[in-house]
């Protein structure tokens, strides 16, 4: 029930809810999955045991597997482990097609308000949804996804013009576009951030709109950059494709669809082109049937109650208090002597010797080396070259330090990074820069580039970084655009720049109820190192706030000033360095589009000055044997330190319209490269497993919590969807007495090393290979060093590092709450209240 009430807090995942619920009203989509918080109470024991006996069940189960592992020993094993040791039977869980209505309905509902709407009066949402085609008809369902992004993908697309462009809401409402993961699929398009009065407007808008499209249909080059889209994606390689594709492939194949059809993506692509061409009108046919012509149509709005929360608490009090009192003496006797065998039986350590598990002695204990080329382009600009099998892919990445740019211009730099693509450039307009983008890469990015040092806590790297990739051959129009980008960015367009604060505002606001924790952790680490101050300012609720600021502002024309000025500070190629990575037929054109792009690129007439005093040059450690390599001295990160720095403890409370609590704290330890470092990465994952997940979850009924160390050197002690907070600062203060106290086995110490090593050996893509050198300066010499001292761990360093650096007064701390008023920190002075 905890993990339900707090999934309920999240505005856009209320709205997604109740739209699937109203869409879908005949049967299982009618309720919420997870259970309603007011209806679980309701369960009995028995139908708990009942559902789950059906539902969890091998009769109702598929098998996928993915790998190059022999499929015999996969299919055995499932066998012998899984089919025998049950009998079959018909769980009876096919779900319905849905009833099709014979004319459109309509839904309001209440929500909790946004404290960081940009207009307190415009906290309406509402989305109009068309009920589509059953998921098994594969190439029904790919023609209905594409048309889906036609409609709405960017902005070229008629709905972000009609709508996001109509200056009534800050973005589409959640859920936009096309939905495959139900027996039907269904589409669904709106605005939030919306006055409700404006909800008849937005309806009307809708209607029009898609009559516009059947009348002129979708521009030739905008289908041609959906299918170059497909074709990136089956080119690119990640890590988690195997993931992806039983994800892809689960709705479908639940449903009785054949997961084989759905995979055969280069036919259905055949077969889409086939159809435009015998047919010219045939996207716009589709848009009439499934669109104008469809009275299965759900207009669901939302607007936010001040005392949402507070009725939603009422209701359960009074749920929980008409079930108490309809217990018996002996009844809640029971109940209670049942809640304490619970606490005993999560205190005690689970048997884990049933489960298949790896040994440390399993894991390899040397790293393979990538090998490198590093080379100067336009004279003196390092470019790291890593040789891969993208499968015809580039990637390209570059960049550039911010130690010059004047300080009052920081806080706008992550602005910068979001919107500096999407503004237009050189010849192109902001629609035609996005359809150029979308034809010729696979996506270009920017992005804020804090980088803490490897081995001193107050130094650290500041910078932009740039993010692309390509079919091999666009290379030369990838690089073009970058080249426009950097030479001609265009700042002119005020209305469309207020569009993108406003979307930016709306996504940072509704990204808090997944990402509390987060914050809260950015926010209790900010006077612990010089690092934080920027981390807090670029991703932190200072971020929040400002964009807020900002999107409130009714001339916006000051801070779009502010853009030429960063422009002239980070869109050069002083202090700058690039990476590409490719295939190595692909190399010696690819070096040649790099050189060409540098030399293109403006240079400062004179050297500027770092804005902080305190820059260090730090160069590389040598490359491997065998490896192509510079002089080191000509490869170097330029550091920002500040000597003087000296950190302290800060104590911060976000109040937000919450009826849970997001929890960090924060403790300044080692950098990467201190032996303490491998210790303190194995501790947070022992203290996670074995102690934090108990006491936070099992017990204490948040969504969840745990400890990690960052690479800054930081441990975190954090908590997510809470009811606690000042409690869960005295769980963390426990676990780490449990720490010092050594109560873990042997096994627990190689449960959490192979946590450990399961990230640290995770697979890396082609197009990540060489990464960790070329952003962090992390060689992998410096990995297998880490790797040995990760091996070498045994319960005394354990131990060692809890009372060095976890016991009480002896690291500085920081400690953060998200979340509603709270009695204790509001009469505590050594609390700042936000």
């Amino acid at each position: 029930m905890f993990a339900t009430t707090r999934f309920l807090t999240d505005n856009e995942r209320l709205f997604s809810q109740h739209l699937q619920n109203k869409l879908l009203p005949d049967h299982t989509y009618a309720v919420i999955s997870g259970g309603d918080p007011l209806s679980i109470p309701d369960l009995t024991w028995e139908q708990l045991k009942q559902f789950h006996a059906t539902h969890y069940h091998p009769s109702n189960a598929r098998f996928f597997t993915y790998g190059n592992f022999p499929l015999e020993q996969h299919l055995k094993q499932i066998h012998e482990e899984a089919l025998t040791k049950f009998h079959r039977i018909e769980p009876n869980t096919a779900i319905p097609v849905q009833d099709l209505w014979d004319k459109p309905r309509e839904h309001h509902m209440k929500c909790g308000s946004d404290s960081f709407a940009a207009d307190p009066t415009k906290q309406t949402t509402v989305s109009v949804s068309f009920l589509l085609t059953d998921i098994t008809d594969t190439f029904e369902t790919f023609t209905l996804n594409l048309l889906s992004s036609l409609l709405v993908g960017g902005p070229n697309s008629p709905f972000y013009k009609a709508l996001l462009e109509a200056n009534l809401g800050t973005d589409f409402s959640p859920d936009v576009g096309f939905n495959g993961c139900t027996r039907e699929a269904y589409f669904s398009v709106g605005l939030q951030g919306i006055a409700e009065k404006d909800i008849e407007t937005v309806k009307q808008i809708t209607a029009r709109t898609l009559d516009e499209v059947i009348e002129k249909g979708f521009e030739e080059e905008r289908i041609e950059a959906l299918l170059h889209k497909i074709e990136i994606q089956m080119k690119h390689q990640s890590t988690s494709f195997g993931l992806a594709l039983s994800s892809y492939i689960a709705s479908c194949w639940n449903h009785e669809g054949d997961p084989l059809e759905l995979l055969k993506i280069a036919d259905k692509v055949t077969q889409f082109r086939q159809h435009l061409k015998e047919n010219p009108t045939f996207l716009q046919e589709k848009v009439k049937q499934y669109f104008k012509d469809n009275p299965h149509r759900l207009i669901l709005s939302m607007s936010p109650d001040e005392s949402y929360y507070e009725k939603q608490a009422k209701l359960e009090a009074e749920k929980l208090k008409h079930k108490v009192n309809a217990l018996s003496e002996e009844e809640k006797k029971q109940t209670y002597e049942k809640g304490l065998e619970l606490i005993a039986l999560q205190s005690k350590p689970q048997d884990t010797s049933c489960l298949p598990a790896l040994k440390v002695s399993d894991i390899e204990p040397t790293i393979p080396f990538t090998e490198l080329e590093m080379a100067l382009a336009a004279d003196e600009i390092p470019v790291q070259y890593c040789a891969q099998p993208t499968n015809g892919m580039v990637y390209f990445r570059a960049v550039s330090s911010l130690n010059t740019l004047p300080e009052e211009l920081k806080p706008y730099v992550p602005l910068f990074c979001s919107v500096i693509t999407k503004m237009g450039c050189g010849a192109l307009g902001y629609r035609e820069q996005a359809q150029q983008m979308e034809l010729k890469t696979g996506g270009m990015s920017v992005s804020p580039h804090i980088i803490p040092d490897d081995s001193h806590l107050d130094a650290y790297e500041q910078g932009v970084l740039f993010s692309s990739l390509c079919l091999d051959r666009n290379l030369p129009d990838m690089m073009h655009l970058w080249s426009e980008i950097f030479n001609n960015p265009h700042f002119e367009e005020e209305e469309h720049f207020r569009v993108l604060v406003k979307m930016t505002a709306q996504e940072l606001s509704n990204g808090i109820p997944d990402s509390g924790h987060l914050y809260a952790s950015v926010r209790a680490s900010k006077t612990l190192t010089p690092a934080g101050e920027l981390q807090e300012m670029f991703n932190g609720m200072d971020q929040v706030k400002l964009i807020k600021r900002i999107a409130e502002m009714s001339d916006i024309k000051p801070v779009l000033r502010k853009l030429p000025r960063i422009k002239k500070y980070l869109l050069n190629s002083d202090n700058m360095r690039c990476s590409v990575n490719a295939t190595p037929q692909q190399m010696s054109q690819a070096s040649k589009e790099v050189e060409n792009f540098l030399k293109g690129i403006a240079r400062s007439k004179k050297e500027r000055k770092a804005v902080r005093p305190h820059v260090i040059e730090k160069s590389p450690e040598p490359m491997p044997v065998g490896t192509e390599r510079l002089n080191c001295s000509q490869i170097t990160r330029k550091l920002i330190t500040e000597p003087t720095f000296k950190p302290c403890q800060m104590k911060t409370h976000f109040l937000l319209p919450f009826p849970v609590n997001y929890v960090g704290e924060c403790i300044r330890t080692v950098p990467y490269t201190a032996p303490d470092y491998a210790s303190l990465r194995i501790l947070a994952r022992l203290m996670t497993a074995k102690f934090l997940h108990r006491e936070i979850r099992e017990k204490g009924g948040a969504y969840g919590g745990g400890a990690t160390l960052s690479h800054s050197g930081i441990f975190t002690f954090y908590s997510y969807r809470d009811p606690n907070s000042i409690s869960t600062f005295s769980t963390f203060e426990k676990a780490a007495e449990w720490a010092q106290s050594g109560e873990f086995a042997p096994q627990d110490i190689d449960e959490a090393k192979l946590a450990v090593f399961a990230a640290v050996d995770a697979p890396v893509a082609p197009s990540d290979k060489g990464m960790n050198h070329f952003l962090n300066g992390i060689s992998d010499e410096m990995k297998q060093r880490h790797r040995e001292q990760l091996f070498a761990i045994s319960s005394d360093h354990l131990i060692d590092v809890a009372n060095k650096y976890l016991a009480g007064g002896k690291s500085t701390r920081g400690l953060a709450v998200l979340g509603p008023e709270n009695p204790h920190i509001a009469k505590d002075p050594s609390w700042v209240k936000r």
